[in-house]
């Protein structure tokens, strides 16, 4: 099967024909734990969990953050195919720059065991929902000056005390949906 392999750290994307089995994922990380992301269309893109504690390098794939190499195969419907997204359209789509906020934020919560793209929910009104690190990272970034630091110097708080990370991350998920209105 044709996969793409992108490593942040070369800029690079590769093509590689793999047989994919059921530990074939786990293998090209050497981690049980993967985090599946389906940001492109009928693509998988697979990602080490553990990239962030080990505090691999960042990219963004669109809007996407990703932190580590990126494993992407094809997917149609529930079956996993080639990938199919030309080397060229990827590599148009991939940003290697990542913002001063992210890198001094992703520092920070490289010391807890935090995951990037697990939920948890916030409420708006009546509604619940399911919102992730990636998400509130985003909010933050583009957020102002004051209110980034803000943000940085009380995340340094919390690790400091070893207090909830979690719980504070979705304090401040909270808080910016309650700023949206």
């Amino acid at each position: 099967m044709l996969a793409l392999s992108i490593n942040p750290t070369s800029q690079e994307i590769k093509e590689l024909d793999i047989d994919m089995k059921a530990n074939t994922v786990y293998t090209f990380f050497n981690s049980i734990l993967i985090d599946e992301i389906q940001t492109l269309t009928n693509h998988l893109i697979f990602t080490d969990a553990n990239a962030l504690s080990e505090s691999k390098p960042a990219c963004f794939l669109g809007e996407q953050l990703f932190l580590g190499e990126a494993l992407i195969i094809g997917q149609n419907g529930l079956e996993e195919a080639d990938a199919y997204i030309p080397q060229a359209e990827l590599q148009d789509l991939l940003n290697y720059d990542v913002p001063k906020f992210y890198q001094a934020a992703l520092s920070l919560l490289s010391k807890s065991d935090i995951n990037l793209y697990r939920n948890f929910e916030v409420t708006q009104g009546t509604e619940k929902l399911p919102l992730n690190l990636e998400w509130v990272l985003y909010t933050f970034n583009i957020a102002d000056e004051r209110t980034k630091e803000y943000f940085l110097t009380e995340l340094t708080k919390v690790l400091d005390i070893n207090a909830s990370v979690e719980e504070y991350i979705k304090k401040m998920a909270q808080l910016a949906i309650n700023a949206a209105g």
